[in-house]
């Protein structure tokens, strides 16, 4: 059996009509018959009803359409992915950050462009609490805190790096301006600004248990959708941030100071997540791409 001969069963059954087939396949109508006969006997029946005037397909022969239209469908799929591949990749692939994931898919994005510049890519923010139960959905990717990702045995994840945790200050507050840590105590009676646990929940989880261990309990306000607010809130003197420390690198050093915490572990972990069987060429592409800075549990992203 090779894809001639199904291309040109799959002719016959749809027309019903030889000579078609054969024009179709630009083809002969004797090769068009020997292709069916050459089936029908691999198969051993009968997959039309000839006379002078009908063809009328069998049975066995409309049981045998819909797989052969698969493998003819499948083959031309893989030829497209080996053809692009072949030449350099060419298409386009579509990111799903959360509001926390900033510098990683930053840098990966910025060499995978340089290397691929006809692949166009789309970089779009998603809303934690509609993507939890379908991280992928329109995305050919999400970069995501790990503990995000629900158990999907259709869904891979590649560990980027870990996180820590950073505080934002205002410059002309009490902590002044030349310190580069804090410790977590001398937050207790603070007013802590935190990311919405709607957008950003593991975030916001991890925070509040870090809080608790401490046994910290200070004034909360986590009403941020948005970092830029948080931002005009803190240096402002409002309250305090407590953020990823990619996040917190686009902040204005102007008004504000990042703080190191110097007395807690604040890793938190970060993933990309892409469905198994991805078919995108451009895609896999990436895939290569960001496995060049993610190198696993042992893999810090150095900021």
């Amino acid at each position: 059996m090779d894809i001639n001969q199904l291309n040109c069963f799959i002719s016959v059954a749809q027309t019903l009509n030889f000579s078609e087939a054969a024009r179709r396949n630009y083809v002969s109508q004797s090769t068009v018959s020997r292709y069916i006969g050459d089936l029908e006997k691999e198969f051993g029946v009968q997959l039309f009803t000839r006379s002078h005037r009908d063809v009328i397909i069998s049975n066995e022969g409309k049981a045998l359409l819909p797989y052969a239209i698969e493998i003819v469908d499948t083959l031309k799929q893989a030829k497209s992915v080996i053809k692009q591949m072949h030449n350099g990749g060419q298409g386009k692939i579509t990111i799903g950050c959360d509001i926390s994931s900033v510098t990683f898919p930053t840098k990966c994005l910025a060499d995978f462009y340089k290397q691929y510049p006809n692949i166009v890519i789309d970089v779009r923010p998603f809303d934690a609490k509609e993507k939890r139960q379908d991280i992928i959905g329109e995305y050919d990717f999400c970069f995501m805190p790990r503990d995000m990702v629900t158990e999907n045995a259709g869904v891979e994840t590649l560990l980027t790096h870990y996180e820590s945790l950073t505080v934002i200050t205002t410059k002309n507050g009490k902590f002044g301006n030349n310190r580069k840590s804090i410790s977590l105590k001398e937050l207790s009676n603070e007013k802590i600004l935190l990311l919405s646990e709607s957008v950003c929940p593991i975030v916001y989880m991890e925070i509040i248990d870090l809080l608790r261990t401490f046994h910290i309990s200070p004034e909360i306000d986590s009403s941020y959708e948005e970092i830029s607010s948080m931002y005009v809130a803190a240096a402002s003197g409002i309250g305090i941030p407590i953020i990823p420390h990619s996040v917190a690198e686009i902040s204005s050093r102007e008004y504000t100071n990042k703080l190191e915490i110097e007395d807690a572990d604040t890793s938190i972990a970060y993933v990309m997540a892409w469905e198994k069987n991805i078919a995108n060429p451009a895609a896999k592409l990436f895939i290569e791409a960001v496995k060049k800075y993610a190198k696993g549990e042992d893999n810090i992203y150095d900021l």
